[in-house]
């Protein structure tokens, strides 16, 4: 199991928009191949001029999310930098799994 996660940071503004466009995003990756399930976390700060959010994709294998990086990332990310460009920021990274043995 690998977890991508897309942290973004909006500005409040624009925050009621940019959550509905989130939504249909969210569903659109999860019709790509490999995508099991996403969790969409409110962050709490301390900052009211933004919006604070955190994704989480479950994707089955790495390829899966390799697949995503070559065939569809780049398209995905333009449109919401179309239509949200200076509002808000993304940051992500990516989440291995670690097998661990049961305690005993």
């Amino acid at each position: 199991m690998i977890i991508y996660e897309v942290n973004l940071t909006v500005n409040s503004g624009f925050a009621d928009q940019y959550r509905r466009w989130l939504q249909e995003h969210i569903d659109e990756m999860l019709t790509l191949d490999g995508f099991e399930k996403a969790a969409w976390y409110e962050v709490e700060g301390e900052d009211m001029t933004k919006q604070l959010w955190s994704v989480h994709y479950y994707l089955t294998d790495r390829d899966s999310l390799e697949d995503y990086f070559e065939k569809h990332a780049q398209r995905m990310r333009q449109e919401g930098l179309r239509r949200f460009a200076g509002k808000f920021s993304a940051h992500r990274r990516i989440l291995n799994t670690i097998e661990k043995e049961p305690l005993s």
